[in-house]
């Protein structure tokens, strides 16, 4: 059975750009099979029917691993009540609200058990200086209700318009 990664963008992201083509090469090079979607519904749809969408059109198992952006990564949360993976690590994910833009990616409770249940090893990497909120208090209330590992870092939003982020050797790292 190979390994499967799925990277999910950000909010108004797409594939091509930020760290995402570049942890693709990366784990493609690795023997991964890696899946780099573009979803521009993603934090537009409301998740209750976004979620759906995303579960039918991809595959999960004990060896897959997700990598989440933002939006990508609160995503992530709601697929995790679903389905079963090997590894998930959000970057700058939250999960409330983390400003006062509509964020329609998130859900109004979770289902942490079953969340913690379906993931081996869970990551959260969040910045103290993330222009958007999705800092490390996210990454902390997620840490709290599923264990796993935070990483605290001084990185803005690990990649945006205006912040040039091509690389991402840490994630790289992480993906065992």
């Amino acid at each position: 059975m190979h390994r499967r990664a799925i990277i999910f963008h950000g909010t108004n992201a797409s594939p091509d750009v930020a760290w995402y083509p570049w942890l693709a090469e990366r784990l493609a090079a690795r023997g991964l099979v890696v899946e780099l979607p573009h979803y521009p519904g993603l934090n537009a749809e409301p998740i209750a029917s976004f979620a759906p969408k995303v579960l039918a059109g991809h595959t999960f198992d004990e060896s897959t691993v997700l990598v989440g952006h933002s939006g990508g990564a609160a995503l992530i949360l709601a697929l995790l009540e679903h389905v079963t993976v090997d590894q998930a690590i959000l970057v700058a994910g939250y999960c409330t609200r983390p400003n006062t833009n509509d964020e329609p990616v998130l859900k109004q409770s979770y289902d942490w058990a079953a969340i913690k249940s379906h993931v081996r090893d869970i990551t959260f990497i969040n910045s103290r200086h993330d222009p958007y909120g999705c800092d490390e208090h996210q990454g902390r209330a997620m840490f709290d209700r599923l264990g796993g590992t935070q990483i605290v870092r001084d990185d803005g939003h690990f990649g945006d318009y205006d912040q040039v982020y091509d690389d991402f050797p840490l994630v790289d790292h992480l993906i065992g």
